[in-house]
């Protein structure tokens, strides 16, 4: 399961190897102030929107990446609460991800956005 760290001045989405690989991604590291906004979402799978370019669909999983006009979205979702971020400037707009615990995860980056 994907992990979101924030630094002073960064936000690092570390996958893991099974992730990238299935997913064709790599880490992301943005700078916090391109971070536009950080929610909570009850359901991730029933969040993705567009359609996947490249990555790995499956009934109770979504990995890679994902578009729709004009957007591109980095996925790594099950089912379950996922942190959504959106972002600024950066190669993805958006990133949907699921971790242990969003609500604390969407908690410590707009702290640390402050």
């Amino acid at each position: 399961m994907a992990t979101i760290e924030t630094t002073p001045r960064t936000l690092r989405i570390s996958l893991t190897r099974a992730e990238k690989v299935l997913g064709l991604l790599r880490d992301l590291e943005v700078p916090l102030a391109a971070v536009r906004s950080a929610e909570v979402v009850p359901e991730g799978l029933a969040a993705v929107r567009g359609l996947r370019a490249p990555g790995l669909g499956l009934p109770a999983r979504r990995i890679g990446t994902w578009r729709r006009r004009g957007t591109k979205t980095l996925l790594s979702v099950r089912r379950g609460p996922a942190v959504r971020l959106e972002l600024t400037g950066q190669r993805y707009d958006t990133v949907l991800v699921t971790v242990d615990d969003a609500p604390a995860v969407v908690a410590a980056v707009s702290g640390a956005r402050r």
